[in-house]
């Protein structure tokens, strides 16, 4: 299973700027780990061949407080490759609406454990569990 990891600056992100209800999630890859400090895309290597890959546009099943508690719940993503994806390790999570204080914020990452190369018609499913985050 894969490991999930925060970036520390998403909190002020989540807080400041973003709309976690209507705000665009979407995957990037990378085989370059990334450091929990980092704060928008700009700061990931991601790969080159994206053109291979199905929509990496993640889809937000709910969100919404429970008694004190903020949950957001993403749905499981599986992208299909049309030609060679990869290598890639690590499954980014950003948020593609917030353009202000600064474009594109890293919200988690996904570390594989090991590099992945999808061939043509190959589907990587990314499961999100039950809520991506929990805030409380």
């Amino acid at each position: 299973m894969a490991t999930y990891n925060k970036f520390q600056p998403w909190v002020e992100y989540m807080v400041e700027a973003a709309n976690l209800q209507s705000d665009q999630f979407v995957v990037a890859l990378t085989d370059t780990s990334p450091v929990n400090t980092y704060a928008t895309l700009s700061q990931i290597s991601q790969i080159t061949n994206y053109a291979n890959l199905s929509s990496r546009n993640i889809t937000t099943n709910s969100s919404g407080q429970t008694g004190g508690t903020f949950s957001l719940a993403l749905a499981d993503l599986t992208m299909t490759a049309s030609g060679t994806v990869g290598p890639f390790r690590y499954v980014v999570i950003y948020d593609d609406t917030v353009t202000s204080p600064s474009a594109d914020p890293l919200v988690c990452w996904y570390d594989y454990g090991s590099s992945i190369t999808m061939a043509s018609g190959e589907t990587f499913t990314i499961d999100f569990g039950a809520n991506l985050f929990a805030l409380t």
